[in-house]
């Protein structure tokens, strides 16, 4: 369904499924227009009490999650209740997803009092989270609404598995570099865990076996690495190596 929706031509037909001739609801165009914008993320919309996934994200969580997914007009469709919203995140995060949070923006009291009360509610991407940015209000939020009820999921279920280690960004640059040899180059490197805001940066040289690079990443072990778009053979043979292991 996202794929005819991309491929649509003509504005007169954005509100229709090519490949079943069916109208998108609003709410199904509202979340292919934030789907175009992070592809690569398992949204999860909020839709009242609950968290709703749609499309190739919905069999994602059915399939993670082990929850129910059904069709419901042009999308297979699945939802969580709110309350275990950070739950479900942190269980498809550990498992190697990156996860939108998408919150209406509009409560239903306010918008009930306004003049565009018929009309959709608005709704935006909170947060974006990946292994080592999983952290943030929605999980104080979460494990403060855990404590306090009587929701037999322990508290530490809820915080096992958020992660502590490293996000690790690394950069090159092999110009003006005096007396260098073949695939000498000059790193920089720059880590943060953002559960502590803890900071470490470097920059020396290293040789083409990126023997310096390798001790500073096997050391710091990174659970997430940020590279620039164009990297030199050596470090991304290095990088790929440690990565798949």
């Amino acid at each position: 369904s996202f794929k005819s929706y991309e491929n649509t031509q003509n504005t007169s037909d954005t509100t229709l499924n090519k490949r079943t001739k069916s109208i998108y609801t609003p709410l199904e165009l509202q979340f292919l227009e934030m789907k175009k914008q992070y592809k690569d993320a398992v949204l999860c919309v909020e839709c009242g009490y609950k968290y709703r996934f749609f499309g190739e994200d919905a069999e994602i969580a059915a399939k993670e999650l082990n929850i129910y997914c059904h069709q419901d007009h042009n999308f297979m469709t699945a939802s969580i209740p709110s309350h275990r919203l950070f739950v479900h995140v942190r269980r498809l995060v550990a498992k190697g997803y990156k996860v939108g949070v998408i919150k209406q923006m509009e409560t239903a009291a306010l918008k009930a009092a306004g003049e565009n009360k018929s009309s959709l509610f608005s709704r935006k991407l909170t947060a974006l989270y990946t292994k080592s940015t999983l952290i943030g209000e929605d999980i104080l939020f979460q494990i403060n609404l855990v404590s306090d009820s009587n929701d037999s999921l322990d508290v530490e279920d809820v915080t096992t598995d958020v992660p502590d280690n490293y996000l690790l960004c690394i950069c090159e640059n092999g110009e003006n570099l005096k007396g260098r040899k073949k695939g000498d180059i000059v790193i920089g490197i720059m880590a943060i865990q953002p559960t502590t805001g803890e900071v470490i940066f470097d920059s020396f040289q290293d040789c083409a076996s990126r023997s310096e690079l390798e001790s500073r990443v096997l050391r710091l072990q990174p659970v997430e690495i940020i590279l620039p778009s164009s990297l030199s053979d050596q470090s991304e043979k290095l990088i790929s190596s440690i990565t798949s292991m």
